[in-house]
């Protein structure tokens, strides 16, 4: 099954040509040698106000050829456990293939997830990442999740199950959390949030980041996502995490009274 873009001219470019020079200025190359990441955290706004954040991130890393990526549900549409195995994802720069092999792998070690493509339809946080790795990973293949769950026990059961299961790959997989900061207040208390957030994420520690969440109100869309992910990234050796870029939505258009949070983090 094909799934055609759904944010394509909203969120990045529809022109192939705009795009791909978007992805160049976002992400330019480095003198420093690449990373070889275990996992990253990426937003997923629209380019204009998080693609340097993200593009920060994966001009820094070594790119495999496999990619697990995790994101939020941000509407209530589809299973909480959203899982596609097969077919590919359309966007201007081509299609990008589903690693049908590592789904199924990953459905049997945890039967809670479930095969639900509704979930992914008009959902942009998987979206927006696949241009950046098109245009700097070239041919890849791909497993996308959507979390509705925000269950401690959950999470972090996906995260084990997830682990077990990349342990075994005989190619690297890289692990995406697409997750954008907190929403919607001032640029100075989202700052002081995000602070607390960046805190515990940089010290790979999935429950400290879920209590300070809940605790702190923070509107951090994709907490779910990371907590997976760094419970998995731990549990396969993970031992530093670094902030490649922080930037709020303020720093874009100059709006200091409403802002969000963009975090970018390499995990290794």
């Amino acid at each position: 099954m094909l799934r055609p873009p759904a944010v394509a001219g909203r969120f990045y470019p529809a022109d192939p040509a705009e795009l791909s020079r978007q992805i160049v200025a976002f992400a330019p190359s480095t003198e420093e040698p690449p990373r070889r990441a275990i996992a990253c955290v990426v937003p997923h706004a629209g380019y204009r106000y998080s693609g340097h954040v993200a593009g920060a991130v994966y001009a820094r890393m070594e790119l495999p050829r496999r990619f697990l990526l995790l994101g939020p549900r941000h509407f209530p549409r589809g299973k909480n456990l959203a899982i596609v195995s097969d077919g590919a994802w359309q966007t201007p720069l081509g299609c990008a293939e589903i690693d049908s092999e590592l789904a199924r792998e990953l459905t049997r070690a945890y039967p809670e997830l479930f095969e639900d493509a509704v979930a992914h339809q008009t959902e942009h946080a998987l979206e927006v990442q696949l241009p950046f790795l098109q245009y700097l990973s070239g041919d890849f293949r791909f497993v996308p999740i959507a979390l509705g769950v925000t269950d401690y026990v959950q999470l972090e059961s996906l995260g084990r199950a997830m682990a077990a299961v990349l342990r075994h790959q005989s190619d690297p997989v890289l692990m995406i959390a697409s997750s954008d900061m907190n929403h919607y207040e001032s640029d100075e208390v989202t700052r002081r949030k995000d602070r607390l957030a960046l805190e515990r994420l940089l010290e790979l520690d999935a429950r400290g980041l879920f209590d300070t969440v809940r605790r702190e109100g923070i509107t951090m869309c994709g907490f779910g996502p990371v907590v997976s992910v760094l419970t998995a990234a731990g549990l396969l050796g993970a031992t530093r995490a670094t902030l490649a870029r922080y930037a709020t939505s303020g720093d874009v258009n100059g709006d200091r009274d409403e802002v969000v949070g963009y975090a970018g983090v390499i995990v290794e």
